[in-house]
């Protein structure tokens, strides 16, 4: 561990943190620069920018310099800086603010003083952070803090209460982040606002030049090929560099030692083995070569792999003797990386078939702990896959196979299953990983195994139920079988009183999971309330980054049952809800993203918005080419048929209305709407008794094909029997204006037809006033020319005027697109997306706006495919141009 120096507390530094453990003072202290640090004067620059912006990031590999970077700008600086070293203790509000505020302290914030400390580890009183500040903004003179490993803070809650410091803060403080990772703070706001300064790895990285200038520190002359060369070999990563001249130096002709390290890495690993593995006591080589296979290892650990009881002094004394073996705080430590590699290939020859052993305690160990991605790692490194899956299924894990957060660690960890492994659990693990692939058929058949060896196992093995009840109501879903989610349901309910409680809360996503799939089921099965009931709950539920994507697939699902309802609205805020729910934690691409789209895209035919209708379609097809399950299979197929025949595309409406949908069962609504389309179809074609007869099944349970049918017998001359199916609709508020709107315009013309224009004035003005508020033009539009007349006189003039037709003046009066507004981003663009976008207008290439705006390309592709998405193109023209409509650029 580096060693440290300045804003070292005195001894007598009084408090506790929540945990009721004395602070760490070395937490609190600026690391010491060893002798042979460089200071690169083109990083101090950019550093010192810090002191004008409220935050800067300095973010970069392990071993890329960042801490000694920044700890040498901090001591030369002439002021003092609160400086906090972070902890993985630090995932708890309560502990991670206790700490943040005695490094305050420390660095003499006397505002702080007699703030106190949080008395709860899990959370911090937001009055707290709001005094806090308040206090900072009235500094005359900005405190700066330094947060070092910042990327051991995960937890989305802290990251929150961060900004909100930072932002109500005002000036009063310079917040300087140094991670490995990118923070959970919205960096793009701070970008465009020119508030950020960043310093990443490739600024980091040592040129040619500065490594020549290091290995000189260290007593190295290098010509510039050879510095060159170096560089090239170790792409100037910092510690790579310390490690091949610390090695150089022990060699007669350091020049030469470095070529062979170019070529490889054979002159490294026989110094590291003759001048640190051997110098060491016999035990204590022994040790480093066991805890060789593992990332990081505490005593207890390395004490487990090496049968022994000492580690602790052993590890700590190699830590002082800067033997490559780093101290992470609380007993945690780890070898570097280079020294791990070196020392496994070692154990492999001189103890072969150890390796494996020692992978299968580790995994034994850490399983004990609950450290379950260590476990899993180290059980599939010994090959000992029953264990394994065993141990991810008794976890109540299994559900992270759909969660996006380690989809695909886990799947390609599995992938390497052997085929012969046996157990309920190994089934249940394949079982996850087909219908992660929506591949059911194959799915089923490792369920039913699974199923067997657990009813032969009797009442044990709760967690292997649990999850087996999981999959089933997956499998549910995705077939289109409303019973068998049911059974599943109820299944879970009865085995979770023998689940222990720590594993249910540790695990959030399998409740999300088994809401959603149920809530999906149910809605197939058209019981729209018990559906809602269910989704809400998912989409309700806690847990963060691992409920991310049942909740997005909840609300997409929710706000389909609003847009079937009639209500578009709705349907909107809750499918603009589902696209960036998943989005806020950077997850992969939401399963559930192509439904919520597929709802948008129904509210924009609904409002004659068809450009950006199909737009929408065609990225709910990109995004899931084919659809996961019925509901969205049906959901496309519907809304599909409603724009082609928006478009006057009827043939091609009624055959994508008539496109067969794979379920075990039928569902009520996917077959209404099919019917409504089709009547639809042929109303437009003129065949107003066949329209009638296609839906007249429908407008017994259906209220939007009531209305439909109502529409087909008042063109078939049946005005009475048009009349009787409307006067039959329930009054109910699951109506909403798509319906209603539409029913007030049927009436109003079976008014009309029979000569009764007051009544059909005052029912148009109705529909206009309730339409206006949804911005719904397709119900007029469809109505046929009838409509126009008294649309242009009063009262009908005025509530149409704008948006369903132009303004008065010369041509008014008629239904017209002319007055249509351009239809509103899907989302709005972020600062970073709108810095593409202006680059995008200035016909740059990918490759020019990436290194005009210093990011990646594949940066700038993210961008991009995100900004189609908003603005509802595909293309980089139409993006321009539409967003010229919009008045963006």
């Amino acid at each position: 561990m580096t060693e440290r120096g300045e804003n070292s507390p005195g001894a007598t530094t009084p408090g506790l943190d929540p945990l009721g453990d004395p602070f760490l003072r070395t937490r609190f202290a600026v690391p010491l620069r060893p002798a042979t640090f460089l200071r690169r004067d083109r990083l101090v620059e950019h550093l010192r920018q810090a002191l004008d912006t409220p935050l800067t990031m300095v973010n970069g590999a392990a071993g890329a310099g960042k801490t000694l970077l920044v700890a040498d700008w901090a001591a030369r600086l002439g002021r003092p800086v609160a400086w906090l070293t972070c902890d993985a203790s630090d995932q708890a509000p309560g502990v991670f603010w206790a700490y943040l505020l005695q490094a305050l302290r420390v660095c003499g914030v006397q505002e702080t003083r007699d703030f106190g400390c949080p008395a709860d580890a899990g959370r911090v009183d937001h009055a707290l952070l709001t005094r806090l500040a308040a206090e900072l903004d009235g500094r005359e003179r900005p405190v700066i803090v330094v947060l070092d490993e910042y990327d051991r803070v995960t937890a989305p809650e802290i990251a929150d209460q961060l900004e909100f410091v930072l932002h109500h803060a005002g000036g009063g403080m310079r917040l300087i982040l140094v991670t490995r990772t990118e923070p959970m703070l919205p960096l793009h706001r701070y970008r465009a606002n020119g508030t950020l300064t960043e310093i990443r790895d490739a600024e980091l990285a040592f040129t040619p030049r500065e490594a020549a200038t290091l290995l000189d520190l260290h007593g190295l002359r290098l010509t510039d090929d050879a510095a060159r060369a170096l560089v090239e070999r170790t792409r100037g990563w910092a510690a790579g560099l310390r490690l091949c001249a610390l090695a150089a130096q022990q060699s007669s002709d350091p020049e030469t030692y470095l070529k062979e390290f170019e070529a490889g890495q054979s002159a490294v690993a026989d110094f590291l083995l003759a001048e640190v593995l051997k110098r060491q006591a016999p035990e204590t080589q022994d040790l480093l070569l066991r805890v060789s296979v593992l990332d990081r290892f505490s005593p207890d650990l390395a004490n487990a792999l090496a049968g022994r009881s000492d580690a602790e002094p052993i590890l700590a004394e190699l830590h002082r003797a800067n033997a490559f073996v780093e101290h992470l705080g609380h007993s945690w430590y780890r070898l570097h990386p280079l020294f791990a590699e070196i020392l496994g290939a070692h154990l492999r020859v001189r103890f072969p078939g150890l390796d494996t052993e020692l992978h299968r305690r580790a995994a034994a160990w850490l399983r004990q702990c609950g450290r379950l991605p260590e476990t899993l790692a180290h059980g599939a490194a010994a090959g000992d896959w029953e264990f394994t899956a065993r141990a991810l299924v008794d976890d109540l894990a299994i559900g992270q196979f759909f969660t996006g957060l380690r989809s695909d660690d886990l799947d390609d960890l599995f992938s390497r299953m052997a085929p012969d492994t046996t157990g309920p659990e190994a089934d249940l693990v394949r079982a996850a990983r087909r219908l992660s692939d929506r591949d059911v058929e194959r799915a089923l058949a490792h369920l039913e195994q699974a199923r067997q060896e657990l009813d032969r196992d009797g009442e044990g093995r709760a967690a292997g139920r649990l999850s087996c009840a999981l999959l089933d109501a997956l499998t549910a879903r995705l077939t289109g079988s409303p019973g068998l989610a049911e059974a599943a349901a109820e299944t879970a309910m009865e085995l979770r009183p023998d689940i222990p409680a720590e594993f249910l809360d540790r695990h959030p996503e399998l409740d999300a999971l088994l809401q959603t799939h149920l809530g999906s089921a149910r809605l197939w099965a058209g019981r729209f309330d018990d559906a809602r009931e269910a989704l809400s709950a998912a989409a309700a539920s806690s847990g963060g980054a691992s409920t991310a994507l049942p909740r997005e697939e909840s609300l997409s699902r929710l706000a389909l049952i609003d847009y079937l309802n009639g209500w578009p609205q709705r349907a909107e805020r809750k499918a603009l809800a589902a696209l960036t729910d998943a989005e806020r934690f950077s997850l992969p691409e939401p399963s559930g993203s192509g439904l919520g789209r597929v709802v948008l895209a129904g509210v924009a035919v609904d409002r004659d918005e068809l450009h950006q209708a199909g737009a929408l379609l065609d990225q709910a097809v990109a995004a899931e080419p084919v659809p996961q399950d019925p509901v969205t299979a049906a959901g496309r197929i519907i809304v599909r048929a409603l724009l082609q025949l928006a478009r006057g595309e009827a043939g091609a409406a009624l055959e994508t209305a008539e496109s067969a949908i794979r379920a075990v069962e039928a569902s009520p609504w996917a077959e209404d709407h099919a019917a409504l389309v089709a009547s639809a179809v042929h109303l437009a074609e003129g065949h107003a008794e066949t329209a009638v007869k296609v839906v007249e099944f429908a407008a017994g349970h259906d209220a939007a094909c009531a209305v439909a049918a109502a529409r087909a017998q008042l063109a078939a001359g049946h005005p009475d029997a048009a009349l009787e199916i409307l006067d039959r609709l329930p009054a109910t508020e699951h109506s909403g204006p798509a319906v209603t709107v539409r029913a007030l315009l049927v009436r109003a013309q079976a008014a009309d037809q029979v000569g009764d224009h007051a009544t059909a004035r005052r029912l148009v003005v109705q529909a206009l006033l309730d339409a206006r508020r949804e911005r719904l033009r397709r119900p007029f539009l469809e109505a046929g020319p009838w409509i126009r007349r008294l649309l242009a006189a009063d009262p009908a003039r005025e509530p149409a005027a704008g948006w369903l037709v132009d303004r008065p003046g010369p041509g008014a009066g008629r239904p017209s697109r002319l007055a249509e507004p351009p239809a509103p981003v899907v989302e709005e663009l972020s600062g970073r997306e709108r810095d593409v976008l202006r680059r995008l207008a200035q016909m740059m290439s990918t490759e020019e706006i990436a290194a005009d705006l210093f990011v990646s390309v594949n940066t700038v592709k993210t961008h991009l495919k995100s900004v189609y998405r908003k603005l509802g193109v595909n293309r980089r023209n139409d993006a321009v141009r539409r967003a010229r409509e919009l008045q963006l650029l």
